[in-house]
């Protein structure tokens, strides 16, 4: 489904009441609920939104869809944050499940969490989830060399390390794989250049990494949109 606003206010409330929407129904089932999302400017307002919600938060466990591979007090960090600007007011009871490990390597860690995501609360109720005008979406990135097993939706790896000529810092991602083990997606984006990106991968195929996201049919991604 697609939804476009006037305005990113418009939008990034109206994704706030899809993602709570999507994190009741579990929680009002007594299923184990989590939340994946992302970092970054845009979901900012989205986050807000969700922080004051009435929600049982404490049943919810979050987590990020990639993050650098700096520590969590660091300001380039997801995790710092989604600590900063969702887990406060009424979220703040919400459980968050961090990637960065002081004295580990990313390839070792990534191996760790590839193991410990099976055993979250899964799978995840929501995943909010940006997308790049390069057409990236969490760190899956055009110019990585393990882009193909990324998005590889039969993969049985759930957690990638990435390195990107677009980032300074080495970075941890969950593969399609583990991101179409969703319930639902919520793709939220502004602009009009990645508005564009969006319709060809839409309408033209495979030229982007957001393309395999959006052809896959496990969990179905609605658009959140505005200029």
């Amino acid at each position: 489904m697609e939804f476009y606003f006037d305005t990113r206010e418009e939008a990034s409330v109206a994704a706030a009441g899809r993602i709570a929407d999507a994190l009741r129904r579990r929680l009002d089932a007594g299923l184990a609920t989590s939340l994946v999302v992302s970092g970054g400017t845009t979901p900012g307002r989205c986050f807000t939104e969700l922080a004051g919600t009435e929600l049982p938060w404490s049943e919810v466990t979050v987590l990020a869809s990639d993050d650098r591979w700096v520590p969590s007090d660091h300001d380039d960090s997801n995790e710092k944050l989604v600590r900063d600007t969702l887990l406060v007011d009424k979220a703040a009871a919400a459980e968050f499940f961090g990637y960065y490990a002081d004295g580990k390597t990313i390839e070792h860690r990534c191996k760790e969490l590839d193991a410990e995501v099976r055993f979250m609360p899964f799978p995840f109720a929501c995943s909010l989830l940006g997308m790049g005008a390069d057409g990236h979406f969490a760190s899956l990135f055009p110019d990585a060399d393990n882009l193909n097993e990324g998005l590889d939706l039969e993969s049985h790896t759930m957690c990638l390390p990435v390195q990107t000529a677009a980032s300074p810092h080495a970075r941890v991602s969950l593969t399609l794989a583990a991101l179409s083990r969703s319930d639902e997606v919520v793709l939220l984006f502004f602009g009009e250049d990645k508005r564009a990106v969006y319709e060809q991968c839409r309408d033209n195929g495979d030229q982007y990494p957001v393309s395999r996201l959006l052809r896959q049919k496990r969990a179905p991604v609605h658009i959140f949109w505005a200029p």
